[in-house]
């Protein structure tokens, strides 16, 4: 099937389209755009300056890709939107560019969903397979790891991190870190231990999901100073490349780690550094 682009869409002739791009009625193409094979632009959908979409894409109507970052120090410098391959982009989804101050760029990469009114800001690294629900919004400078999942609603601080396989409820407000494997909800957001059932769903061995489970209890819940726990845990199981994994998370925290539920005082959650 060739290229099909509707006579009422406005596609700039700067705009690079690959083999059996779809561009419906009434989408703005603008100039300095690159749309990857076979990927589908839904009606009234802008794709703006700057932004490159892989192959293999739906981009539902109403969305507006490659926008203008929101925020006071942006002076119309030339930043990029990056998305990958094979992403669901539901109705009224946002994705921003970035800013120069933190290298210029957002990325989106592959096999991710964003349901509707999904926001992606500013220099935002969003890793493959992610799963937003409908008006899940990042702050700037969020990083979400591979297969996080992110309920409907929620709200991520900026420059806080979602990480790998991390399963966050809906409404939820992350102002801290969420550690991998993790569920975590509320606002303040709190953490509920590891997320047992997805895990196995995503095949890890039941050693594994027993060495996390293990790992969590001691660094959350058993009352140890967090550097004293994580040697624990390092000890305990120095061949897990899954609690290595977790432990690499918290070292390099910025924002300081949800706590767990558990441990909250007075409503309030507690950084851990």
């Amino acid at each position: 099937m060739a290229t099909q682009i509707h006579s009422t869409a406005l596609v700039d002739p700067g705009a690079q389209l690959g083999q059996d791009v779809q561009i419906g009625p009434y989408c703005i193409i603008e100039a300095d755009v690159s749309i990857g094979d076979r990927t589908r632009i839904d009606a009234h959908s802008r794709i703006h300056a700057h932004t490159s979409l892989g192959a293999d894409n739906h981009v539902h109507s109403f969305s507006f890709l490659g926008g203008d970052p929101q925020h006071v120090k942006y002076k119309g410098e030339p930043t990029r939107l990056e998305v990958g391959d094979r992403n669901l982009i539901r109705e009224y989804c946002t994705m921003h560019r970035g800013t120069v101050d933190a290298g210029g760029v957002t990325r989106v990469s592959s096999d991710c969903l964003f349901m509707a009114y999904a926001h992606v800001a500013h220099d935002c690294v969003v890793d493959d397979k992610v799963i937003m629900a409908n008006a899940a919004t990042l702050g700037g400078h969020v990083h979400v790891g591979t297969k996080a999942v992110l309920g409907g609603l929620c709200a991520v601080h900026q420059f806080a991190r979602i990480g790998a396989y991390a399963f966050i409820g809906g409404k939820a407000g992350i102002s801290l870190d969420i550690p991998p494997y993790m569920i975590a909800t509320g606002t303040p957001a709190k953490l509920y231990g590891p997320n047992v059932i997805g895990l196995k769903r995503q095949g890890f061995s039941s050693q594994a999901v027993s060495q996390i489970e293990k790992a969590y209890k001691i660094i959350w819940r058993s009352g140890k100073k967090r550097q004293d726990a994580i040697a624990e845990v390092q000890a305990a199981y120095p061949e897990s490349s899954e609690v290595g994994f977790l432990i690499d998370f918290l070292q390099f925290t910025v924002r300081g780690v949800s706590a767990d539920n558990q441990l909250a005082v007075n409503g309030q959650d507690i950084p851990v550094y």
